[in-house]
């Protein structure tokens, strides 16, 4: 589902993705353990949620664990999560108070049960605000994702609920963790990785890319106003001509 208010020259992209890269990379590069660069990474989520609500981005989506990161050491997990613990402890107060609404996609499954718990009172408290819709990718993969999606379709067939004829892009999208969100305007990846990394593969059809070379810890507003200034100077054509062909 492409949002279509971002084709509004000079608007902000309604929806911005975030791969937040080279936090390891990071603290590597000052003798640190690894963990400090994820704790220093928590200090860039507050950054991007003050400067996407200030630029009128309406969606962000921050890829925070991927469903690749459990083959991290297992402290380093640990420590990841026990970030998104204090994370939520901490923050949900304040987020709810600046209308911030939280949104989880993934598989929660194989979170802890806390976890779990805490995720499903910040989608219930936040749920009527406006103001940012925060989506948080936990344990996500996108290949996953779209597996589950189109297994739920074949069982429907199955079952006689579903007509395979009836099938079409709209009803996947409809199967997806990301059901009624537009699809990304612009995502943003840091650190000077240029990949995907299995996320939102099939949201992210037509979606600008802008990769920067500034690890996650160190990015701040001026980094995502610079992205947003670039997709400002794109031409969004889905699949079209450009405006300035002839025939």
């Amino acid at each position: 589902m492409p949002s279509t208010a971002a084709g509004v020259p000079g608007s902000p992209p309604v929806h911005v993705a975030i791969i937040m890269d080279g936090n390891r990379r990071w603290a590597r590069a000052r003798g640190m353990p690894g963990v400090m660069g994820h704790r220093r990474g928590a200090d860039s989520v507050r950054r991007a949620i003050r400067a996407a609500v200030r630029e009128g981005v309406r969606y962000l989506t921050l890829f925070a664990f991927s469903s690749e990161n459990w083959r991290r050491p297992a402290m380093e997990v640990g420590e990841l999560m026990n970030l998104l613990r204090f994370y939520l402890r901490k923050e949900l107060t304040e987020l709810h108070k600046e209308g911030v609404r939280i949104r989880v996609i993934g598989e929660r499954s194989r979170l802890a049960e806390d976890i779990r718990v805490m995720l499903a009172e910040a989608e219930a408290l936040t749920e009527g605000n406006t103001r940012l819709d925060l989506v948080l990718a936990l344990n996500y993969g996108s290949r996953w994702e779209i597996t589950e999606a189109v297994r739920t379709l074949v069982d429907a067939a199955k079952a006689g609920h579903l007509d395979a004829t009836a099938v079409d892009e709209d009803l996947v999208a409809r199967h997806l963790g990301t059901a009624g969100i537009p699809d990304p305007d612009l995502l943003i990846r840091t650190s000077g990785e240029q990949r995907i990394s299995n996320f939102l593969l099939w949201q992210l059809a037509y979606t600008e890319i802008v990769f920067l070379d500034v690890a996650w810890p160190d990015f701040d507003e001026h980094h995502f106003r610079a992205a947003l200034a670039e997709f400002a100077r794109r031409e969004r054509r889905y699949g079209a001509s450009s405006s300035a062909q002839v025939g």
